[in-house]
């Protein structure tokens, strides 16, 4: 008899498989597999999981194959102008102080007001200084130390020498000659002594000097060597006042030579003569501190200048003849020179080493597509795995137990969709920015702050679901059997939302990968030198360098724009294939 009925039982189930298409048969015997061959079916969703495959092939895979790394600045030596010196007509007064002396920028324009004024005699912090003209636009400041009170009556004058001094024998005819003709300053046996009046008295002083004031720039052979006070008057004052060509100092002799208004000061010794001194009216400066410019370049400089030539050819310091370019704007000129140095590849076009080309850094575009894929990716799944998480929490507690809890949870929903979200992000990256929030950090925290604000629509979606089905007869038959409301929540009502969270889910992660994007390409987002296709297109900002350099922004976009539609085309296919009304 057992031997009849699994025969019977034998035949029963040959015939249904053999009267079942394979169609049917996957329906009866596997509902998932009916999920997958409705999915396969959408050509588009299909046609989105490529994409999405690729994506994460292209950023995780193609990363560790590429042969560079993220930050890498690619560089060349090449020629490149560069700024070697800037060169200005002088028209204002330069202060030389003498040894000893105080004499500060303040009071260099307490002289130039005095000067502009006519005036001779000028007071700053209760000390007077007087102006002497040693030629044209040339003045000697000196102190004056009172020695002596003079008092002029009817061309008779007494003298009050102060604290005992002791004139020199013979200067009170100096004194009632300078009187006479009003004259403020003069010299007795090489010493220069000062007049200054106050009604009938007149204060005898002796000057010491304090500084030269003169529009000639005087620039000595060596760098460290200041040409010193004594040095400058001296030669300046012979410029102005003599016709001989040499004259002695500190028991060496100079000569002067001059030609189109440039004066050099040569040093002459038994075996010639050494340039030792510059002067002139043309301020040459380095742009850098570490150059020095030496007396012959100043000179070869301004000779051209003269002439009127654009360029000039001077040997560098090793002999090396070297061509500078003279650039004039107004009364300021350039000069530059071409060097030798190690340039930044900055948006090479692409070529069999850099298939895109590089960016404005010098990176490779396509390494950085690269490595902005993986960021975009994984931000989008984290977030997407951060606010499914809350929201499924919230939404299921809201659903399952309503009242009061359902009340609280949805209030705090509203709130959340009250929160004005752009406007809270820049103020976030803001205060990120001023804080100085390390790049890497920074990304934690934009996940976490997009995550935190994307749960609401999530939440509400399921607790309308569980709302539907907390009253379904097997939650009732759940409830009889004692189970905890944990277990009825999680393990009962929960999974039979999962389609429909796989779906919103699939959706939302083209938005969220979107959102970063736009984030980072107003600069909310991911930091330089890490890498994201918005921080990416961020980087071309002008419309000449989005005409120029395409290879750069557009592939990035692309990329974003391929990955958002083929989350839409999953997301799309996966609902149409949970939906049970959708054809067999």
């Amino acid at each position: 008899m057992d031997e009849m009925n699994k025969d019977r039982e034998n035949r029963f189930q040959e015939s249904v498989h053999k009267d079942l298409s394979d169609v049917q048969r996957v329906k009866v015997l596997s509902p998932g597999m009916l999920v997958i061959r409705r999915f396969v079916r959408n050509r588009l969703a299909i046609v989105g999981f490529a994409i999405i495959l690729f994506m994460f092939l292209f950023s995780f895979l193609g990363g560790l194959l590429t042969p560079y790394d993220e930050t890498q600045v690619f560089k060349y030596v090449g020629t490149m102008s560069k700024e070697y010196a800037s060169i200005t007509l002088n028209t204002d007064y330069r202060y030389t102080v003498a040894e000893g002396a105080s004499y500060t920028d303040a009071v260099h324009a307490r002289f130039i007001l005095a000067k502009n004024g006519g005036q001779t005699v000028f007071n700053y912090n209760d000390k007077e200084y007087h102006i002497i003209e040693e030629a044209t636009d040339f003045y000697r400041i000196v102190m004056s130390d009172p020695v002596a009170r003079v008092t002029s009556i009817r061309g008779i004058q007494t003298i009050s020498p102060i604290d005992g001094f002791l004139l020199p024998e013979g200067v009170e005819n100096e004194i009632k000659t300078a009187i006479e003709q009003s004259v403020e300053n003069f010299i007795f046996d090489g010493q220069l002594f000062t007049l200054s009046q106050s009604g009938r008295e007149f204060m005898l002083g002796v000057a010491k000097d304090v500084a030269i004031e003169s529009i000639l720039i005087m620039d000595g052979i060596s760098s460290s060597k200041d040409l010193g006070f004594n040095f400058k008057y001296t030669v300046e004052k012979h410029i102005k006042n003599s016709n001989n060509p040499q004259f002695e100092f500190e028991g060496e002799t100079y000569q002067i030579e001059e030609e189109d208004n440039i004066i050099s000061i040569y040093k002459l010794k038994s075996d010639g003569k050494e340039q030792y001194a510059l002067v002139s009216q043309l301020a040459i400066q380095p742009v850098s501190q570490d150059v020095f410019l030496s007396i012959g370049f100043k000179t070869a400089i301004e000779k051209a200048i003269a002439d009127g030539e654009a360029s000039l050819i001077y040997p560098d310091e090793s002999g090396q003849d070297i061509e500078y370019t003279i650039n004039r704007i107004n009364n300021v000129y350039t000069v530059r020179t071409e060097t030798q140095t190690h340039l930044i590849a900055m948006h090479e076009k692409p070529s069999k080493t850099h298939w895109l080309g590089t960016d404005k850094h010098g990176m490779d575009v396509l390494t950085r597509l690269m490595y902005g894929g993986r960021i975009s990716l994984s931000i989008g799944f984290i977030v997407v795995v951060l606010e499914t998480f809350i929201g499924v929490v919230m939404g299921g507690l809201a659903g399952y137990f309503g009242s009061w809890v359902d009340m609280l949870i949805m209030r705090i929903v509203d709130l959340f969709n009250c929160i004005p979200f752009l406007p809270l992000l820049i103020i976030l990256g803001a205060v990120m920015d001023s804080l100085d929030v390390d790049p890497q950090i920074r990304i934690y925290y934009l996940m976490l702050i997009l995550g935190l604000m994307s749960w609401p629509g999530i939440a509400r979606m399921v607790r309308g679901q569980i709302l539907s089905l907390r009253e379904q007869e097997f939650m009732l038959a759940a409830e009889a059997t004692g189970l905890r409301v944990s277990r009825r929540i999680f393990k009962h009502l929960v999974p039979n939302v999962i389609p429909q969270l796989i779906v919103l889910a699939t959706l939302g992660l083209g938005g969220i990968i979107l959102y970063e994007s736009t984030l980072s390409f107003l600069g909310l987002g991911v930091k330089f030198p890490f890498a994201s296709w918005g921080n990416i297109i961020s980087g071309v900002s002008t419309a000449y360098e989005m005409t120029n350099f395409w290879f750069v922004w557009i592939p990035a976009g692309m990329l974003i724009l391929l990955t958002v539609l083929g989350f839409n085309f999953v997301g799309d296919g996966l609902r149409d294939a949970f939906d049970p009304k959708m054809k067999r």
